[in-house]
Parts: C-alpha cells; sequence; structure tokens
C-alpha cells in the first residue's frame, strides 16, 4: 500500500513519547512493505537535522520547520476563535502545502493521522480510507489541568479543553475509524457517540533495549523518570517531595531519590535541595539511573494513555509504584505486576514494603518484565494495528461498493 502518515511531532529520533508511537507505526508499516511517506513538524534546526534518520524507516518524508514565536502568536490569535489553540501550535502553511501536493500527485491506499491537532492536514480528503489515531483524548488533559491551576489560569485550560473536546467529536466524524492508545482511552472516544468505528492499541516498550540490571541495585534509591518540563511530572514530583518525601526519611533517614529528566524548571531544580534527592537534568542515558533504583514512582495525579516511563521500568525489571489513574494506562494487573497508591501514606507503606522484603522485589521484578514481554512487546501492539487497518479498508470498500 501507498500510505501517507501524518504526525504531530517529527517522530525521529524516537526520545519522546509523542515520537515512540508514530516511530514504530512507521517502521512496522515500512517493515511490512508498505510505501510510508511521513509528514510531520519540526520545531528547530537541531531537530530537523536530527529527524533526517527517519530516511532509513520510510519511502520519504516531508517537513515543514516552524518557530515556536510564530507558532505560540498563532495559537494566541486563535484565544477569541471556537477553534482549539492548540490547532493553531500545530500549522504550519508550509507542511500544508507539501501534503495538498502529495495528494494532488498520487494516489493513496491510506491516510493514516497520528493525534488529532494534525488532523486539519487532511480532514477535507473524503476518497481515501483515512484512520485518526488520537493516542490521549488531549480534551481530557486539558480538562484535568484546569483542576490543578490557581484562577484565571484554571478558567483558560477550562477553555480550551472544551474547544478541542467540540473538535475531537467533529473530526472524528471526519474519518473513518478512531483509534487510542489505552482501553481507558478507547472509552472516552466511544463516549463521544460519533457513529464512525473506533478501536484501540497499547504503546509497546523494546524490552531488548530495556532490560534489566546485570549489576545488582542500590536498596536504598528510588527514581522517577520523565522530561520535568511537563507540567504532570512537575506537579507530581512537587507534591511526592512535600508530603511523601518527609514520611519516608523518618522511617528510612538513608532514603535517596532521584529525579531523572530533562529540562528541569526552577522549582523542580529547587527539590534537589531537599536532603536526599537528586535532580539530575538530562542524562545521556536513562537506563543505568533506574536499574541502580530499587524502585521507580510515578505518583502521577495527571495522567492521559499510556506512561512510557512504566513500561519501560518494568521492562528493566524495576518495580514500579504508581497512581490508580496512571496504572489504567497499564496493561497489568495491580498488586499481580505493580503496585498502586494515591495518599501518600499509602505510597510510603508501599514503598517501605518492598524496600523491606527483597524477595516481594524479586517478585514484582520477574512479574512485571514478564508482562511487559507478553503484552507491551511492539509486535503484539502492531499486530492489534495490523487488524485494525485491513478493518478500515474493508469497511471503506464496502461503504464505496454499497454508494456505486
Amino acid at each position: 500500500m501507498n500510505i501517507l502518515y501524518i504526525c504531530h511531532r517529527f517522530p525521529f529520533p524516537p526520545k519522546r513519547g509523542g515520537k515512540i508511537r508514530p516511530f514504530n507505526m512507521i517502521r512496522h508499516l515500512s517493515a511490512s512493505g508498505h510505501r510510508v511517506t511521513v509528514c510531520s513538524l519540526a520545531r528547530s534546526a537541531a531537530e530537523a537535522e536530527e529527524g533526517q534518520g527517519i530516511a532509513a524507516h520510510c519511502e520519504r518524508f516531508a517537513m515543514g520547520l516552524v518557530s515556536e514565536p510564530v507558532q505560540t502568536l498563532r495559537m494566541v490569535a486563535r484565544l477569541p476563535l471556537t477553534t482549539p489553540s492548540s490547532m493553531g501550535y500545530f500549522h504550519s502553511p508550509s507542511l500544508r502545502r507539501q501534503v495538498d501536493r502529495l495528494l494532488q500527485a498520487e494516489k493513496w491506499d491510506l491516510i493514516f493521522v497520528h493525534c488529532s491537532s494534525v488532523a486539519q492536514y487532511v480532514e477535507r480528503v473524503r476518497t481515501v480510507p483515512k484512520i485518526l489515531d488520537f493516542g490521549d483524548m488531549d480534551s481530557q488533559k486539558w480538562l484535568e489541568y484546569a483542576n490543578y491551576k490557581p484562577f484565571p489560569l484554571s478558567l483558560g485550560y477550562r477553555l480550551e479543553g472544551n474547544k478541542v473536546l467540540a473538535a475531537e467529536k467533529r473530526l472524528a466524524r471526519l474519518f473513518d475509524l478512531c483509534t487510542a492508545t489505552t482501553r481507558a482511552e478507547w472509552q472516552t472516544l466511544e463516549g463521544y457517540h460519533t457513529g464512525v468505528a473506533t478501536d484501540w492499541f497499547p504503546n509497546g516498550v523494546d524490552a531488548d533495549f530495556f532490560s534489566p540490571a546485570v549489576d545488582d541495585h542500590d536498596p536504598d534509591t528510588l527514581s522517577f523518570i520523565g522530561r520535568m518540563d511537563y507540567y504532570p511530572n512537575q506537579e507530581c514530583m512537587t507534591r511526592f517531595c512535600a508530603q511523601t518525601w518527609p514520611l519516608l526519611r523518618a522511617r528510612r533517614p538513608q532514603l535517596k531519590l532521584l529525579i531523572i529528566g530533562a529540562d528541569p524548571s526552577p522549582d523542580i531544580r529547587r527539590l534537589g535541595e531537599l536532603p536526599g534527592v537528586t535532580v539530575t537534568g538530562s542524562v545521556p542515558d536513562v537506563r543505568p539511573f533506574v536499574r541502580r533504583s530499587a524502585l521507580m514512582v510515578a505518583p502521577l495525579n495527571i495522567a492521559r494513555g499510556t506512561q512510557n516511563k512504566i513500561l519501560e521500568a518494568m521492562a528493566m525489571g524495576v518495580p514500579v509504584i504508581t497512581s490508580r489513574v496512571a496504572a489504567g494506562g497499564v496493561d497489568a494487573e495491580p498488586v499481580k505486576h505493580f503496585l498502586v497508591a494515591d495518599t501518600a501514606e499509602e505510597y510510603s507503606d508501599a514503598i517501605l514494603g518492598v524496600l523491606q522484603n527483597r524477595a516481594e522485589r524479586q517478585r514484582l521484578a520477574v512479574a512485571g518484565r514478564q508482562r511487559m514481554l507478553s503484552n507491551h512487546a511492539w509486535s503484539h501492539s502492531m499486530a492489534r494495528l495490523d487488524g485494525i487497518i485491513e478493518r478500515c479498508l474493508r469497511d471503506f470498500s464496502h461503504s464505496k461498493g454499497q454508494s456505486a
């Protein structure tokens, strides 16, 4: 098949959540013998240069190079409009022209869009079967932000969330099939009642790359991974250090916490002044830090879709303790494969329970990795994707046959 693939972040190198899922889809589709043309945005000359590496995994690519100040202005210009500001953030006249030329010049067998914010580039196409992979339902994330931000920011987030919600429903009706990352996100999508076919397929994890440590771990080290310029990560670590960390240190004074992630804000850097806390900033490779830890915490209050950090830690044989809301994005069973908590006391008890019981840590380490191998392998996820594509093409062909 000749496939036009559009995504909101340039999918190479696959170093962050918004790039990992599309990259693995593109690589799989190309390896399956399809001709894949990738269209996406690059936000700096450095990202554009790095992105050239996608050429080894697709037929060709088109890139729209944009600048943050211009994209910010495009967001602001949409504030008084009914269309979401995020649609402006991912709009590029250059990329639109390139997509339009591709659509006019060739016959396409499938258009696949990852993330609703770039569905705008092909929403008018009617003659080619189209799949929209929402990934996460972004409207729900914006609406959740409103619960944590002070007024008047909370009002702005709620307004944007409602605008994105309306756009998600409108765009879903313009595609032939829509997908999400997790069963929970799929249920949200189904709740829109658009009349369009829906499905879901999970994120995977490279269990060969994220393999267990050869050396033993430090029984007094906890870790957290995540970009520290991302508000949900900032919020959860600030709260964890304020509420849970004192409880842990009171009962285990030698305990250490590693906060591992790029671009920490000044407030996050200040957490490094707390006894036992280290804020690493960007590191070349997160694996040595996580493997050294006795367990990883992911106490996220705001968590849509799959948290790749959880999959990666479990694949490395590092037990995970996370919130119930983040647990919903993992195809695994609490207690059996990982632990869940919500309050500071629950986190403290669960963490210390693992640290004080080496056999329990080993059980969770083995069970978590096995679950990643069986349910979050990319091969498992891509097999689901293949079935979804076949369903879309079959239904599209049937609908055209009926209208002929």
